[in-house]
């Protein structure tokens, strides 16, 4: 069965951690991608975003995205954009909301986005 918009990105979290679920369908078709192509990166993401998804200060691989990228909306509200570099082109994504601790993947991919060129 494959990962479709609104699935949980297995694993579970662990206690306190945030729970990780794809925005869209397109979403989860790149992190099937990256998980292919970059397993034990990719693994690296997801421990990182679920256990700090908004570390303060920023590092390398794991930044709030700026300008006009800087929020965008999912389920009625709009969040915080932020970007995990999982290899030199291949990228996460997401929106974390606190109130639910859950971080909503918008887009996983192994290619730099298009949108952000």
């Amino acid at each position: 069965m494959n990962a479709k918009r609104g699935d949980r990105a297995a694993p579970p979290p662990h206690p306190g951690g945030y729970s990780l679920r794809f925005a869209t369908n397109d979403a989860a078709k790149g992190w099937e991608e990256l998980c292919r192509q970059a397993a034990a990166n990719t693994r690296a993401a997801f421990d990182a975003i679920e256990s700090n998804p908004c570390p303060s200060p920023p590092t390398n691989r794991q930044h709030p995205l700026k300008g006009s990228l800087a929020t965008a909306g999912h389920n009625g509200k709009t969040l915080p954009q932020w970007q995990y570099e999982v290899t030199a082109g291949g990228r996460i994504w997401y929106l974390p909301d606190h109130d639910t601790r859950t971080c909503w993947i918008k887009h996983a991919g192994t290619g730099h986005p298009k949108i952000s060129d």
